[in-house]
């Protein structure tokens, strides 16, 4: 991910120079500043996104994209500021104005809070120019296709597999492999287009997600590469992951860990790398879904689709920009996300068996044993479970918690962890009011 800043005053390059300083992180390859008379303009990238820095030179327009489709945009209209952000907000755009009415913009709040503590997250599928929001785009319930299964499933792969090849560059490529279905589904779909595949897992010794990792990399013939957690070693990159990841939401922070050091490690070999988000939502995979009624289902997946954009694709976002990489999402591909909201929920879940028809679209380019695995939480399947949990109990008295659990603005942390991660929170970015911008896992 290329990273974004930037005011819309002149004379104010300065307070751009800081914000970007801020985000650095988000691109080593480059910086760049602009003046465009009624703004200023600020970007850092990665060796792959050198062609946001050439929009902004040519056309005076802010770009930071998160891979193919997928981007924030900030220019100048008829005098008048323009932001705007990708549908399912899979690049990251907040704003705010200071105490002088001056609109200011970054793709982190770290980067915006040196410019002002009143901070408001652009929504995905909206426009903004400095008055008023504009929806642009709003995910919806389809008919459902009427076609036979077999129809379905030959269109979902054609789908899939050109989401992953219009996202390739080059024939070195990496891939987050968890040895769930989706980021092995996706690193499958990938191996045949390039000359190495890299493959990244990490986990706890023993853990689950290590070994179906290492049997899909042996079936893909990938180079596999792996990062071995403990309790201390979790507890030592707390401090970095929640500094990155700008949230203490308990279930968010937990799978962040893994996934912030499997992104560290895929920074040395890798500027790009695919992960798997997006498959359980478009296609049904977590457990409690199974429990609701039919009709009901269609709804809850646009639901939770939409909340994706400052929970887990903010984790996505996060742990690889804090490695200067690039992350694809190409679950979220415009194409795929539309023909998924389209297939019957029955082939979703079927007999019981979640993501019954993407099982069935990539038979054959997996092992069986992956191909039927069921859906583990990131942290449980990568060995983390309540370690965390656990330290937290130990280590926060419950008449602390008592004390310490309800926030200024009104939220009630929810557990001893919670807390555990709120109080480094603070210690990056004070003690916040307002944290509207911030998401919370769907409980």
């Amino acid at each position: 991910m290329s990273g974004i800043a930037g005011i819309f005053a002149p004379g104010g390059q300065g307070a751009v120079e800081r914000m970007l300083d801020r985000i650095a992180h988000r691109g080593p390859a480059g910086r760049k500043i602009v003046e465009t008379g009624a703004a200023i303009f600020g970007i850092v990238w990665t060796t792959s996104q050198e062609i946001s820095a050439a929009a902004l030179e040519q056309e005076q327009i802010l770009r930071d994209v998160a891979g193919s489709e997928h981007c924030a945009e900030v220019k100048v209209t008829a005098g008048r500021p323009m932001l705007m952000r990708d549908p399912l907000g899979v690049a990251p755009l907040y704003y705010g104005t200071n105490s002088e009415g001056i609109l200011g913009f970054a793709s982190e709040v770290k980067a915006l809070a040196e410019f002002t503590p009143r901070v408001s997250e652009l929504p995905p599928g909206y426009r903004f120019d400095g008055n008023r929001l504009d929806l642009y785009f709003q995910l919806k319930e389809y008919p459902p296709i009427d076609e036979p299964v077999e129809t379905i499933t030959g269109e979902l792969q054609r789908r899939l597999a050109a989401a992953v090849e219009k996202r390739i560059n080059g024939d070195v490529m990496g891939s987050w492999l968890s040895g769930g279905l989706d980021s092995s589904a996706l690193a499958a779909q990938a191996r045949p287009h390039v000359r190495i595949l890299h493959t990244f897992a990490a986990g706890l010794a023993g853990a689950p997600d290590l070994e179906f990792a290492r049997e899909v990399a042996a079936f893909i013939e990938s180079q596999h590469h792996e990062v071995a957690l403990t309790l201390d070693s979790m507890l030592e990159a707390l401090p970095k992951v929640i500094y990155h990841l700008e949230s203490f939401d308990a279930l968010l922070v937990r799978s962040s860990i893994t996934n912030y050091m499997a992104a560290k490690l895929a920074s040395d070999y890798v500027a790009e790398v695919f992960s798997g988000e997006g498959g359980d939502e478009l296609f049904a995979g977590y457990e409690y879904l199974k429990a609701l009624d039919p009709a009901m289902l269609p709804g809850e997946l646009i639901d939770i689709t939409g909340r994706l954009h400052n929970t887990a694709l903010q984790r996505v976002d996060r742990s690889a920009a804090a490695h200067g990489t690039v992350a694809h999402v190409a679950f979220l591909d415009q194409d795929v996300v539309e023909y998924a909201h389209r297939i019957p929920v029955k082939y979703k879940i079927r007999d019981g068996v979640e993501k019954w028809i993407l099982r069935r679209a990539i038979e054959g380019k997996l092992p069986d044993r992956v191909l039927n695995r069921t859906k583990a939480k990131f942290w449980e399947g990568a060995g983390v479970k309540e370690h965390l949990a656990h330290y937290a109990e130990e280590h926060i008295t419950t008449d602390d918690f008592n004390r310490e659990r309800k926030l200024e603005n009104g939220w009630m942390l929810d557990s001893k962890e919670e807390l555990m991660y709120y109080r480094i929170f603070k210690e990056h970015f004070g003690n916040l009011e307002d944290l509207s911008w911030m998401g919370r896992t769907k409980k």
